[in-house]
């Protein structure tokens, strides 16, 4: 299987974004008042091609898979914690479950390749490569074939959810190994600096797994293209999310990113694609060590920091009403002129007249 990446166009609008500044400059607020909630707005506006964006049906999806290196100990947890984990999204009880219900996101389970067999049932989708990537220090993580698959598979995954957001959820024990592999890869950081303490290990435990992490890019020094670091370094759940933000992005989706992993996998869409960029919204900043520098890396202004580190697609899901709160705010809140409210430059000029 074959992915052909799709082209994904510039929607850089200079007369679209200049009508929906003058349009925010002229609601009933001091000028640029609402922070970062206008810029916001303004880019809802830009990624959806309208002054009046309308959010529908936000779909939350958690891509999940196993990692052959976590065998080496890169986490705190065992593997067994992805399915079980898995398990507990699809019934309603992980922290990514509580949070969709509550906003009314729907939510979808992918078995991108996770070492376990599940029941099929509703909210989940079965696109399993394996179970789980092979250890990236001994060869590739995955083959270029497989690579290609997962790639299609969440392009295919896509094109059948309903509305015009896409959140994106992972699940995978290892998976913070994979994502500071590729940031490093990507980004030429070193991979101390990419590294952190995942899902909890201790100091000397984030050293140890530094130095598997840098001896499995001396392992693949030759991988340096982005499919080819992907295949080499891993996730197939990240790769498979990788092809969804690819279709999403060709859709014209709101693509509303996690954390840590969730940005790698858009890191790696950017190189294939660089007007993927102009579709995502950054939910927040991550407690894990290597997030700041992604989102510098990619100029991303995250929308929160709260020291969140769950994954899941937790810190997306706290994050979506603000989404919601910026497209009402451009389609609902009045103007001076409508609402009958002076301005200040107005009042400014009263007042030296009186004086």
């Amino acid at each position: 299987m074959t992915f052909t990446a799709p082209i994904i166009d510039d929607i850089t609008q200079p007369a679209l974004a200049a009508r929906l500044q003058h349009l925010l400059d002229n609601k009933t607020k001091p000028l640029g008042s609402l922070g970062q909630i206008e810029r916001l707005a303004q880019r809802m506006g830009l990624i959806l091609g309208t002054e009046a964006p309308v959010l529908r049906e936000p779909q939350l999806v958690v891509f999940a898979g196993d990692h052959g290196l976590a065998a080496r100990g890169v986490s705190a947890y065992p593997s067994d914690v992805t399915w079980q984990m898995v398990e507990n999204f699809l019934a309603g009880g992980a922290a990514v479950s509580v949070l969709a219900r509550q906003h009314g996101i729907g939510l979808t389970v992918v078995d991108c390749g996770v070492r376990h067999d599940f029941a099929p049932r509703p909210g989940l989708v079965i696109a399993k490569l394996g179970p789980g990537t092979a250890d990236a220090l001994e060869g590739p993580a995955m083959t270029s074939e497989q690579c290609q698959a997962a790639l299609a598979n969440g392009a295919a995954l896509v094109k059948e959810l309903p509305g015009n957001a896409l959140l994106l959820g992972e699940m995978g024990i290892g998976n913070t190994s994979a994502a500071s592999l590729l940031m490093s890869r990507l980004t030429g950081l070193d991979i101390a600096d990419c590294t952190g303490a995942g899902t909890g290990l201790d100091a000397s435990a984030v050293q140890r797994k530094i130095g598997i992490l840098r001896a499995v890019l001396e392992r693949h020094a030759q991988a340096q293209a982005p499919l080819d670091a992907l295949a080499a370094l891993g996730g197939f759940e990240i790769a498979t999310m990788v092809g969804a933000v690819l279709q999403a992005a060709a859709e014209r989706r709101v693509i509303v990113v996690d954390g840590f992993i969730a940005t790698s996998a858009v890191l790696v869409a950017s190189h294939l694609q660089p007007a993927v960029l102009q579709r995502c919204v950054y939910a927040h900043r991550s407690g894990e060590r290597g997030h700041a520098l992604m989102l510098a890396h990619l100029k991303a202004e995250p929308l929160l920091d709260l020291g969140l580190r769950l994954g899941e697609g937790s810190g997306a899901a706290l994050a979506w009403p603000l989404l919601q709160s910026a497209c009402a705010i451009l389609r609902e809140m009045a103007s001076f002129e409508s609402a009958g409210v002076s301005r200040q430059e107005a009042s400014a000029a009263a007042q030296a007249a009186v004086r």
